[in-house]
């Protein structure tokens, strides 16, 4: 096999021909001083596509969440969070590194957080507790195998919070992918939030950057947290050019992502020895299982690298692909053939 078949994350999507001639033509000012016409142009559209008043550039997910939570909370607010959240489980505390915000974590089951223990946590107006500065939600949710939530789903969490006048943030990392695998347009899911992040660099494909959504005031007080942690940019629109044509151009061709990852996992299904269920595979995250007896997932991941096809390990026995763009369809049979060598061995 000589293509490597890369499906540890939709994040290794090399950008499009459009996008690299999009970057090599950018106009290019300083985003410090808010003088990149590029970064301008893609903060506009990038508001008007979740139905936010306003946006902010930032160069990665991670950043855009940390930017976000801080801007929420006062330094010692308590953040409720699901406790397999990708801001609580990968992104190495910065919240409370940086922002001094302890989390509250609440069980996800298939990404959601339940009203009711999301109003159990909301802590009362005591000196002796911290104040609860925010509700985050995670669409699609990551480590729960890329389930979309829906709308209802999420304003069952949100009514709570507003109950409270506590806000809520929405880590949409891939959220183009939630909507497009409900049938909506993006704002159904995005509009009751308070703040946004989404990423540009993922299933849309550009090769850097994220963006942050929310009210004029808050984007204004998220752009001197971004310049703290040293994420004030000059002539970014190098960067921002490749979004655009993310945001104009890749959002309908999603669909043919989740038709990739359901082909990968009726295909494992098939598989003896891997557990997996096809139909709560939703988007583009296939998470597996090796069953016992079989090799770990450190062996499973080191076999099928030498057989040109990439995946991740994702805690315990079981392994996660995502699909993306690039992959096409006789990929998908290609390394589907090679699990089925190392599984046969």
């Amino acid at each position: 096999m000589n293509k490597i078949i890369d499906l540890r994350s939709d994040t290794v999507t090399q950008p499009t021909p459009a996008m690299r001639e999009a970057m090599y033509r950018a106009e290019v000012g300083d985003d410090v001083f808010g003088e990149d016409p590029t970064v301008n142009r893609l903060e506009e559209l990038a508001a008007e596509k979740v139905g936010k008043e306003a946006s902010l550039f930032v160069v990665s997910g991670t950043m855009g969440n940390l930017v976000s939570i801080v801007t929420h909370c006062q330094r010692g607010d308590e953040v409720i969070i699901g406790d397999q959240a990708h801001a609580f489980y990968y992104e190495v505390g910065g919240s409370a590194v940086l922002g001094g915000l302890p989390f509250h974590p609440l069980p996800n089951r298939d990404g959601m957080l339940d009203p009711g223990e999301v109003e159990a946590a909301i802590r009362a107006d005591n000196i002796h507790m911290p104040r609860t500065g925010l509700v985050c939600l995670e669409n699609t949710h990551n480590r729960q195998g890329g389930v979309a939530l829906t709308p209802a789903q999420m304003d069952s969490v949100i009514r709570v919070a507003r109950r409270y006048n506590v806000p809520v943030h929405l880590d949409g990392a891939r959220i183009f992918n939630a909507a497009v695998a409900l049938g909506l347009d993006v704002r159904e899911l995005t509009r009751n939030v308070d703040s946004v992040m989404f990423c540009l660099s993922k299933g849309l494909s550009a090769p850097v950057g994220s963006m942050v959504a929310g009210d004029k005031d808050y984007i204004q007080r998220a752009r001197k947290y971004r310049k703290m942690v040293g994420g004030g940019l000059r002539q970014a629109g190098i960067l921002a050019a490749a979004g655009i044509v993310a945001l104009t151009e890749m959002v309908d061709r999603m669909a043919e992502d989740h038709e990739a990852a359901q082909l990968l996992a009726q295909g494992l299904s098939q598989i003896k020895g891997l557990i997996i269920d096809p139909q709560k595979v939703q988007t583009n995250i296939v998470v597996f299982e090796v069953g016992s007896p079989g090799p770990s997932a450190q062996e499973f991941v080191a076999n099928l690298a030498k057989e040109g096809v990439r995946v991740i390990p994702f805690g315990g026995r079981r392994l996660r692909a995502v699909t993306h763009y690039g992959i096409e369809k006789q990929d998908i049979f290609m390394a589907l053939a090679a699990i089925r060598r190392i599984m046969a061995t």
